[in-house]
């Protein structure tokens, strides 16, 4: 696929890129061996660990978690109330979509004592090795620091998993993308104030937003997260694409040109 060789011309030093269909990839460029650090991209490997979670009833959506009138619906959709980081909440549950590592990193914890074994051991268990990955949840749920690493095929397996599931149900998947808490006023990192800035369980829906980090070509149904360390994933499913992309750059203005380009060149050859 010609669109993937813009990545030569992106300020990394290193990158690999991916195109993914239900029956596998399609075609990958770059630095396809190497490992690279996921960030925030490891959220939606805690994302489909916790939907396990829940299919198997180790936990449900409405378990108090977090601050007072949280639940764990409310920690995966970013509306806590939580800060980005370590914190006493800075809003009520359900009131702001507030991106919040720590409270992924709760969320996590809840699923962890539930399941009564070390949260790390339960994704292993639940995602990393039925998709047939050997990777090592080690440190933080929510992707900070190198929680989470690997190769682009580690991130496109996860694109065909969440292109048409196996782990969960269909359904359980399509509460996982359908918005939580509609209608909620946030910030998108990196992209400043949306109105509404719309989440799933765990994960990103693009919707209506503008600036958005995928491409303009990219249907409102399509989601999946970006990581500070250059990182992203997203699936179309009206497309039936996920594109995969690792770099070891972190996220910038540059990020914020480039990836939309990609997506928009990407999807139009890919549908001729």
């Amino acid at each position: 696929m010609d669109a993937l060789r813009q990545v030569e011309e992106w300020p990394a030093e290193n990158a690999a890129v991916a195109v993914v269909e239900r029956s596998g990839t399609i075609a990958s460029y770059g630095d396809v061996d190497r490992a690279f650090r996921f960030a925030s991209v490891t959220k939606l490997y805690t994302a489909l660990a916790t939907l396990v979670a829940l299919e198997e009833g180790v936990v449900d959506l409405d378990d108090p978690a977090g601050p007072p009138g949280s639940t764990l619906r409310h920690l995966l959709a970013h509306a806590s109330g939580l800060p980005l980081e370590e914190g006493a909440p800075i809003g009520r549950p359900g009131q702001r979509r507030i991106y919040s590592n720590v409270g992924f990193e709760t969320a996590a914890a809840h699923v962890a004592r539930a399941a009564e074994m070390p949260f790390s051991e339960y994704a292993r268990a639940a995602v990393l090795q039925p998709l047939g990955l050997g990777l090592e949840l080690e440190g933080s749920p929510a992707g900070r620091d190198w929680a989470l690493g690997g190769t682009i095929a580690d991130v496109a397996a996860l694109g065909r998993e969440l292109l048409a599931p196996a782990l969960v149900a269909p359904e359980t998947l399509d509460e996982a993308t359908s918005v939580q808490f509609p209608g909620l006023v946030g910030v998108l990192p990196g992209f400043g104030r949306q109105d509404p800035n719309d989440w799933g369980l765990g994960i990103e829906l693009r919707d209506g937003k503008a600036p958005h980090w995928t491409g303009s070509r990219n249907s409102p149904r399509t989601f999946g997260h970006f990581g500070a360390s250059g990182t992203f994933l997203w699936v179309d499913p009206e497309a039936e694409l996920a594109l995969a992309c690792l770099t070891d750059l972190d996220f910038d203005e540059w990020a914020a040109e480039a990836w939309p380009r990609l997506s928009d060149d990407v999807l139009a050859e890919a549908r001729g």
